[in-house]
């Protein structure tokens, strides 16, 4: 891990720290993600009312976020393969530990895959047993800008997240509303066949 820098973001609770992770470190992190994903593959879910997601997920850890036409949910398993999720990468669980303070381990880390025109709407996470433990995000690959806004509503707020970044959702903006609006094509090359992959760790039970 880098000498962590963090900035001032304007809304309490949201933290972000630029350039936490290394380009080595960031490489070491896609090879694992890269392994991972030949167990469980990348797929595209879709929304309870049968809309395809434009991202494509796949999950590390004891339990893995799923969506489908029987809702959003946790689970121990991979909806296609049915095999359990891999691991979360030591890396990661340090990133947590550093970072956060938080006492217990993450026990989920849901991956996405951007591409072209994906993108993520403004929502919240509030499919954990409890709301009070963090949400970690780390960004590998190319550029975002990061949509987030008071979970209560009112004006947002955006940011650039380049490959390295990590930040997270804690205290007053746990639930805050966030989203991203789209990637900054090519600004990047760590990603092979392009895009952006970002892992965000949660206390799922």
């Amino acid at each position: 891990m880098n000498a962590v820098r963090e900035i001032q973001t304007g809304l309490e609770g949201f933290r972000l720290w630029l350039g936490a992770l290394s380009v080595q470190a960031q490489a070491a992190l896609l090879a694992d993600v890269l392994e991972a994903e030949a167990v469980a593959p990348f797929y595209r879910p879709e929304t309870p009312g049968g809309r395809p997601f434009s991202v494509q997920m796949t999950n590390l850890g004891a339990l893995g976020w799923v969506s489908d036409r029987g809702g959003y949910r946790y689970q121990a398993t991979h909806p296609l393969t049915v095999k359990p999720w891999p691991p979360i990468p030591p890396v990661l669980l340090d990133l947590w530990s550093a970072l956060t303070g938080w006492p217990e381990p993450p026990d989920a880390c849901l991956v996405n895959l951007y591409r072209g025109e994906a993108r993520m709407g403004l929502h919240q996470d509030k499919d954990e047993a409890d709301l009070t433990a963090p949400v970690l995000s780390v960004s590998l690959g190319d550029t975002a800008v990061f949509r987030i806004g008071a979970a209560e509503g009112g004006p947002t707020r955006s940011f650039r997240l380049t490959s390295g970044d990590v930040c997270a959702l804690t205290g007053p903006a746990r639930l805050a509303r966030h989203g991203i609006d789209r990637l900054i094509a090519g600004s990047s090359t760590l990603v092979p066949g392009g895009g952006r992959i970002n892992l965000t760790l949660r206390r799922a039970r």
